[in-house]
């Protein structure tokens, strides 16, 4: 049996038609439990983080901080690189809604949030709950274009939502760019401090 979609075939005899599918591929999933970071690096354990495709998609599913209040950040190494320390301007703002409907928000975040060339992790969620209950978690997504190309610099943008400990839903948005025209071939998350769980998962993007 065919599915046709004005007169295309998309799926014939259970298999997907050429051209159809191949623009968002699964690369690669890794699981946090009580971790430190969690690195993707271009060619080791199946990771593809090249030219191969030229833009990277990172999800992130119930991240649960193990220690009140961190934050779940993230920094890049170059090709050769080993110390996460690339160079990155970025800006970062938030919106929040409370359960009981009585405060909200929408603001820059802050300088101490933000950077500008500078070479820490940044921070790409709020303070995480870290409570006894596993109910309150945080889930997102980054975006890194064209890390291997060696004209421009490496633009990226995120987006995370956090059910926080103190009733709050909070929506982090950060957008910025590693300054440097090298191609960058690995990237880590963590915690601003602890560890954390969860899963990270990596596709490329045709």
């Amino acid at each position: 049996m065919a599915l046709i979609s004005n007169g295309t075939t998309v799926f014939d005899a259970g298999s997907m038609a050429s051209g159809f599918g191949s623009s968002m591929v699964f690369i690669k999933k890794l699981t946090a439990s009580s971790s430190t970071t969690l690195t993707f690096h271009n060619g080791a354990s199946g990771v593809v983080l090249d030219n191969t495709y030229k833009e990277y998609l990172f999800t992130f599913k119930d991240i649960h901080m193990n220690t009140d209040s961190a934050r779940f950040q993230f920094q890049a190494n170059a090709v050769g690189g080993a110390d996460f320390n690339e160079t990155m301007t970025t800006t970062l703002f938030h919106s929040q809604h409370n359960h009981a409907g009585t405060f909200t928000r929408l603001a820059y975040g802050s300088t101490s949030y933000d950077q500008a060339q500078g070479t820490a992790f940044q921070n790409l969620s709020s303070a995480g709950p870290a409570d006894a209950s596993t109910e309150r978690s945080q889930v997102g997504y980054l975006h890194l274009f064209n890390p291997s190309n060696t004209t421009f610099v490496k633009h990226f943008i995120s987006e995370f939502n956090d059910a926080e400990s103190d009733d709050y839903c909070t929506t982090v948005r950060v957008a910025g760019y590693f300054n440097t025209t090298a191609a960058i071939d690995e990237v880590r998350f963590q915690g601003s401090t602890g560890n954390f769980n969860g899963d990270i998962c990596l596709y490329g993007i045709a």
